[in-house]
């Protein structure tokens, strides 16, 4: 399998960085209450310091989405969509292991991630501009065709496991109870993103290991290694 961007993605994104890692016995993770505690003291201290708006990631993420002419009040990337949720209610639902884990990372580094079931992508994830074709499964059941144009996470079967970037991912290959492999993609734009990406490696090396997943590769994604082949 594959993760990669189209060339059309760093012409308009030039900045873009991306952490891609693959993570494997994710069936048999655990979850580890001690490390969200110490996860949410600090995404208490970056909404004491700042507004989402003003956090430097998700300013970068609300230009990106500027360019790819979505309002990003009304289109937030993932990152920002869980801060204002967490701001207001101090709290998150619990969906698995590993995803309630990767929300808090997220939350705490500004930036989004996603997790993706690599039993349900064929052959691999290229990040692309939809050309209209492509199918996308809501959690409620139904079937949309991003339009074209709109940056989607495609397979080469035209499954679309992301709309509008890192607004909102598909039913389709979301992480369940039964998952075992899983696609992790990390993505920023800030001018601080290769050092933050690393910062946030490490917290990952650390908090997977607690949950009892292991990586068994990754790659830091830039304008000169573009692909990760898994």
């Amino acid at each position: 399998m594959y993760f990669t961007h189209a060339d059309a993605i760093w012409t308009t994104h030039p900045d873009l960085r991306a952490l891609v890692l693959v993570a494997d016995e994710v069936r048999a993770a655990k979850n580890d209450s001690d490390r969200l505690d110490e996860l949410a003291k600090k995404i208490e201290e970056r909404q004491a310091a700042a507004g989402e708006a003003e956090m430097p990631e998700i300013a970068a993420w609300r230009e990106a989405f500027s360019r790819m002419g979505l309002k990003p009040t009304q289109y937030r990337c993932a990152s920002e969509a869980l801060l204002r949720r967490y701001r207001k209610t101090k709290d998150m639902p619990k969906f698995h292991p590993l995803v309630d884990y990767l929300n808090f990372v997220s939350m705490s580094f500004g930036i989004p991630i996603a997790a993706f079931d690599c039993a349900h992508i064929t052959e691999g994830i290229t990040v692309r501009p939809a050309d209209g074709s492509e199918t996308y499964q809501t959690f409620q059941g139904e079937t949309e065709h991003p339009s074209a144009g709109e940056v989607v996470f495609a397979d080469p079967e035209g499954n679309a496991h992301a709309r509008r970037w890192t607004y909102r991912q598909s039913a389709r290959s979301v992480v369940s109870a039964g998952t075992d492999r899983v696609l992790m993609v990390i993505e920023a734009h800030h001018a601080s993103a290769e050092q933050d990406l690393a910062a946030l490696r490490s917290e990952l090396d650390r908090g997977l290991a607690g949950l009892g997943v292991r990586v068994t590769c990754s790659t830091v994604i830039s304008p000169s290694q573009r692909r990760l082949e898994f």
